[in-house]
């Protein structure tokens, strides 16, 4: 098991916080990727292949403001 830091998780993010919301929506993806698709190994569980792709600046992302629903 690979162990991140706060500050090596922030350091390609706006945020320590953000960079495991990114990670934790990327393993998501990964998860739903058939098993010989996916990246970097197969050894390694999905939360640790999200954590070094987003600690080492492979994964992009942008954030979008959510839309407020109008009450009719």
């Amino acid at each position: 098991m690979r162990v991140f830091t706060p500050s090596e998780i922030a350091e390609h993010n706006q945020s320590k916080y953000l960079g495991v919301f990114v990670a934790a929506k990327y393993a998501r993806e990964l998860n739903m990727l058939p098993r010989d698709n996916l990246p970097l190994g197969e050894e390694k569980k999905l939360s640790t292949r999200a954590l070094e792709a987003v600690t080492s600046g492979q994964v992009e992302y942008r954030l979008v403001r959510r839309r407020r629903l109008e009450m009719e």
